[in-house]
């Protein structure tokens, strides 16, 4: 079966065909997006991201058949749609520190942990926090709101006219699930919310066919089948669901990392550290971990800079790293993550006097070490598998190696996430997770692998970091 996924992240939008027979992707057609200033608010730019959905379809219809279509995006969004399924209000970028201003009276309503699996998290991040300022800022539009949909939902409605929301969408911090009864939360009952909820559906459902107007603008057939869809990390737990290994954890990353595991150790979590409850395709609590690793990546990094293309120079870049214990502290995206209250990078050498190799090496170290860091507080064990951009990193994969002691696979594919939304609608058990090859980078070598536990420990140190068991010496 060749299916389009529409794959929707902050910072880019993607369209993948995905073969489900071979869990494999044919073609990518990928766009840069970003939100609008203009406006009430700061808000998502739905007609540049529609141009860009049809744009990828179009190219991709043009190559072959495609027999359905998906839809995968970031959580924390919802559309709020008239009467007529047009946006009552423009759709809010999380991002905004407008809903901050109600966060006393906010702090009052929302649900405990125990009910939400939702950390309190600033800006928007939390949807009851975007819902309330809204309803208080926007009173009329508001009231214009027929029905609430999940972000990747609002995408399948704009391909075939049907409204709906999603469950694992609706548990990506939201507040508005109760993630234990899976229905809606304490505060949606309270405010009402949960009667403009609309209907919640399964991620391989049919939603609809495609419209005479989106065949037009994209080429696909008129009906061609379009399925709900998903929350994009949880997209890349599937392949793993279907799969059913366990222990194991996945880490999804992009703008956001995302770290989940399946049949982990029991632990608490502590929203505090931005633990919090997923909820996965099928309906089921995962538990899960995050932090800004492809912003923190992008503030970090020197404009054009990258860990070089030849694995020689690359290695050496890391010894250079490893030899002058050149370590950077996360900082850059604060109020998330491990350590939200950190506001600014911290870097033990003089940062100018690393070459661009060498400052691509540490960034991408630091990053595998918080990775590391989320596995930890969730009680992840067995493999890992690594989807997207982190899993071309050599170094951040050698180092998450070394700090948890456990083998770490490569997901494959461009966007790991596609290829799960496909499978929502086809399910196939293959799962194409390869281990990921530090060698290219860091070797297997003793003397590699004990600098690079002596580095772990040095930077966990420096952190102040006392959760992390006894990886890095396992690793030794």
């Amino acid at each position: 079966m060749r299916v389009a996924i529409v794959d929707l992240g902050k910072t880019n939008a993607k369209v993948a065909l995905v073969d489900t027979d071979r869990a494999e992707e044919l073609a990518v057609r990928s766009a840069p997006v970003s939100p609008r200033a203009d406006g009430p608010y700061p808000h998502l730019d739905v007609r540049a991201l529609w141009e860009a959905i049809a744009d990828g379809l179009s190219a991709l219809a043009a190559e072959g058949p495609v027999d359905a279509v998906g839809v995968c995006a970031h959580g924390a969004t919802v559309a709020l749609l008239d009467a007529e399924g047009d946006l009552a209000v423009p759709v809010l970028d999380y991002e905004h520190d407008g809903p901050d201003e109600l966060a006393d009276e906010y702090d009052r309503l929302r649900p405990a942990f125990e009910e939400s699996g939702s950390p309190r998290l600033p800006g928007g991040l939390n949807v009851g926090a975007q819902l309330l300022w809204q309803e208080r800022r926007f009173p009329e539009a508001f009231a214009r709101t027929a029905s609430i949909v999940t972000w990747p939902q609002y995408w399948a409605h704009r391909l075939c006219g049907e409204p709906c929301c999603e469950l694992s969408s609706l548990g990506a911090h939201t507040d508005l699930l109760d993630v234990g009864a899976m229905r809606p939360s304490s505060l949606a009952v309270a405010r009402g919310w949960d009667r403009l909820l609309a209907p919640v559906r399964r991620p391989g459902e049919r939603l609809g066919g495609v419209t005479e107007a989106v065949a037009r603008a994209t080429g696909l057939a008129p009906g061609t089948p379009v399925h709900v869809g998903i929350h994009d990390s949880n997209a890349s737990l599937v392949p793993h669901l279907l799969a059913g290994e366990r222990p194991m954890s996945v880490v999804s990353t992009g703008t956001w990392t995302i770290a989940m595991a399946l049949g982990g150790r029991d632990v608490r979590l502590d929203p505090a550290r931005d633990t919090l409850v997923n909820v996965d395709a099928f309906g089921r609590a995962v538990p899960s971990a995050r932090f800004m690793g492809g912003r923190e990546r992008e503030l970090l990094s020197r404009s054009g800079s990258g860990a070089g293309a030849d694995p020689a120079r690359a290695r050496e870049a890391l010894g250079r790293v490893l030899e002058r214990d050149a370590r950077v502290l996360p900082g850059a995206v604060a109020g998330c993550g491990p350590w939200p209250g950190r506001t600014a990078p911290e870097w033990s050498v003089d940062e100018a006097s690393l070459d661009d190799e060498e400052h691509a090496v540490a960034i991408g170290l630091a990053l595998g070490l918080v990775a590391a860091t989320c596995l930890e507080l969730i009680g992840a064990d067995g493999p890992t598998v690594l989807e997207g951009p982190m899993a071309r990193d050599a170094a951040a994969t050698a180092i998450l190696r070394a700090a948890t002691g456990r083998s770490v696979r490569s997901g494959g594919g461009a966007t790991g996430t596609a290829v799960g939304a496909a499978m929502t609608i086809a399910a196939s058990p293959k799962v194409e997770a390869t281990e990921a090859n530090p060698a290219t980078i860091a070797g297997r070598e003793a003397a590699t692998d004990e600098a690079l536990a002596r580095y772990v420990r040095r930077w966990r140190a420096a952190i102040g970091e006392t959760v992390i068991g006894d990886g890095a010496d396992r690793a030794r």
